[in-house]
């Protein structure tokens, strides 16, 4: 097995392993077994499980922030409402293709949350939505397409649906989630201005 192949069969394993059995309870040892290597020959790639576990973090929440999904210059007045639906649904996860990752996150905001450092930076990307959807919407109000009336209230709605949303997936519900993003945005969109 090549360096690389080698690494990356490390990767798969422990996300794998950390979604079947948690974070805290996967150990070097059976991330080694399941990619069929010693334990030992892991230190080659990752110095500790904390390296593998910044690692996977950096990987996993690499492209999580606001402007990733919500470009505000292409907001106008005449598209503003199918920009935002658009926007969101690129957020939601396919279930089939992103369960391990959904598991995996969803570990890392349990587990490792109680981490100084991962917290910390958790909090972050959630203000980051926040702010985003604030700014958003408060450009929607200046484009006139939204109403004034709880701006921020509404903002902190759309933030908090992404963020539930693969929480209900991860637990199995099986929603309409494109009915619900649909459902959300038409509610903060000034139907009368559109």
């Amino acid at each position: 097995m090549s360096k690389n192949n080698t690494s990356q069969s490390i990767i798969d394993a422990t996300y794998r392993l950390f979604a079947t059995h948690g974070i805290e309870k996967t150990s070097l040892s059976m991330i080694a077994k399941e990619v069929g290597i010693t334990k030992a020959a892991i230190y080659y790639y990752f110095p500790s499980k904390e390296a593998l576990m910044d690692f996977l973090f950096d990987e996993i929440f690499a492209d999580y922030y606001f402007s990733n999904y919500f470009s505000l210059d292409e907001y106008t007045k005449y598209n503003f409402a199918e920009t935002l639906l658009a926007d969101g649904l690129r957020m939601l996860p396919e279930l089939d293709e992103e369960q391990t990752i959904l598991r995996v996150l969803n570990e890392f905001i349990l587990t490792v949350g109680r981490n100084e450092k991962y917290s910390q930076r958790l909090i972050a990307m959630q203000e980051d939505f926040l702010n985003g959807f604030s700014t958003l919407l408060k450009k929607g109000t200046e484009l006139g397409v939204i109403s004034k009336e709880k701006t921020e209230a509404k903002a902190h709605m759309l933030a908090l649906l992404v963020d539930s949303i693969s929480n209900f997936m991860l637990m199995g519900f099986e929603l309409n989630y494109k009915d619900i993003w649909i459902e959300a945005v038409k509610s903060v969109i000034d139907i009368n201005h559109t």
